[in-house]
């Protein structure tokens, strides 16, 4: 059965899930990226560095963004928000950065764990994990779809 998804449910997916695809676009060609996120229950948070997307968003803050769980090709929800892109500054981007890393860091798995299965050479550099531009997506709209 092929389903829209109430308020609350959408709202626990956006909630429970920490990974999702923005998608913006230049106004000639669409681009998409997977994210990082975090969901206060008004905002999607993300980070990011300089590039293409941040260029982007940037010029055309109009964006899209997509989450799914999906258990198999007859049991799954999407959620999918219409907002605009913030860039965030100052107190702003380190509340957003706190958020951000108290939701999804703790759900990262060390390298030295398995060692048997992570091989590394040298040392390890925790450098890539804070990006320079911290964002929001204020939401606009947002639709959600199941099927089970």
């Amino acid at each position: 059965m092929l389903g829209e998804l109430t308020g609350t449910a959408i709202a626990n997916i956006l909630q429970s899930q920490v990974t999702g695809r923005l998608a913006c676009t230049d106004g000639d060609q669409p681009y998409i990226t997977p994210v990082t996120y975090a969901y206060d229950g008004n905002y999607i948070y993300g980070q990011t560095n300089e590039g293409k997307k941040l260029d982007i968003l940037r010029r055309n803050p109009k964006v899209c963004f997509e989450v799914d769980v999906m258990t198999d090709m007859r049991n799954w929800r999407s959620v999918i928000v219409f907002g605009l892109f913030e860039e965030l500054e100052g107190a702003e981007a380190t509340a957003a950065r706190e958020l951000l890393f108290d939701r999804v860091y703790p759900l990262s798995t060390s390298s030295t764990i398995h060692p048997h299965e992570h091989e590394v050479s040298g040392t390890i550099d925790d450098g890539t994990r804070i990006k320079t531009a911290l964002y929001r997506v204020k939401i606009l709209e947002v639709t959600g779809r199941f099927e089970k």
